[in-house]
């Protein structure tokens, strides 16, 4: 027999967020693949997939919300079943990258949790991964195959060039370590100026920041604050006060993922800002919304790049060359 097989895209969804997993796939006009998920009593997680996924081009979808670890040890056991169950290509789709901020040492006989996570899911027998606005670019070279790092900022850069475009926009970062970030958000938006909140933090003591100072120009602006992710809320709140404190006319929040651990809802809702803007790369449940937050689909973005690596087309081209 000779012939070249058909390419077969299977698209797959763990348990933690299974709307995104069903939206993407309406994107894609695809089915998402039934499986038996479920959990024994003692905790332990059993996949098993309910059709051949023999010569399959898989793309396996979970979003790493709490209980982070379950979520991410289910994610492993589906990439095992799929290599054990000869797919051809794995790729893995983590909108947002678990551990990704314990990516470096900053004192001895500490981890690099990031790195570990990799290194699992490569042994599970990924063969590629795709994840959205990691805390760090350098988490790429972390895993020993490609990985798509999918930038969320064109799509919330869109919606606030609509809904701001009157506006003096300043982008602020809320650290000096995205300074960069608020460049490339400053170009996007017509080449506002940016302004960064100098903070100090206690290694010792996570979660905790002391914001110090606006440096940048703020007076009378619309402040558009951004972060890759807000998990309590504290270092963006005191951001959010410090730039009013300053004499900014107005701020909005834009971050790609919204953990909202503990007391982060009321804090974001609470803390003046006129708008807070996430991606749905986590799942926010209704409770944990109010009216000033806005949620925007990352699915049609992901749905954009399964159909370029199954094509063996150019993820690049989706950002203009830059990502």
């Amino acid at each position: 027999m000779s012939g070249t097989p058909k390419k077969n895209l299977m698209l797959f969804g763990g348990r933690a967020y299974p709307e995104l997993t069903e939206e993407v796939a309406k994107h894609l006009n695809v089915s998402v693949t039934p499986q038996s998920a479920y959990d024994f009593a003692n905790g332990e997680i059993f996949v098993r997939f309910e059709e051949s996924v023999r010569g399959c081009d898989a793309f396996v979808i979970q979003s790493h919300c709490a209980p982070i670890n379950q979520w991410l040890m289910e994610q492993l056991i589906m990439v095992d079943a799929l290599k054990r169950a000869s797919s051809k290509r794995i790729t893995v789709i983590m909108p947002f990258y678990p551990y990704a901020r314990q990516d470096k040492k900053h004192r001895g006989r500490e981890p690099i949790s990031a790195r570990l996570v990799a290194d699992m899911f490569k042994t599970a027998g990924a063969d590629r991964l795709v994840s959205v606005d990691l805390h760090t670019s350098q988490i790429q070279g972390f895993f020993d195959g490609p990985v798509d790092h999918l930038w969320a900022m064109p799509l919330l850069a869109d919606h606030v060039r609509e809904k701001y475009a009157d506006n003096d926009l300043t982008v602020v970062s809320p650290d000096a370590g995205r300074t960069k970030l608020a460049e490339k958000w400053a170009d996007t938006l017509g080449g506002c100026p940016i302004a960064f909140i100098h903070k100090t933090r206690d290694p010792l003591r996570p979660n905790e920041v002391v914001a110090n100072r606006v440096v940048g120009q703020v007076q009378g602006r619309t402040c558009v604050v951004i972060d890759d992710m807000i998990d309590t809320g504290g270092t963006i709140v005191k951001a959010v006060e410090q730039l009013l404190k300053e004499g900014a006319a107005d701020v909005v929040i834009a971050a790609t993922h919204g953990v909202l651990s503990g007391p982060a809802y009321e804090r974001l809702a609470n803390c003046g800002a006129r708008e807070v803007i996430f991606t749905d790369t986590l799942p926010i449940p209704l409770e944990k919304r109010f009216p000033s937050m806005t949620v925007l689909s990352i699915a049609p973005l992901l749905a954009r790049v399964i159909q370029e690596v199954f094509e063996d087309g150019s993820v690049t081209s989706l950002f203009d060359g830059n990502a």
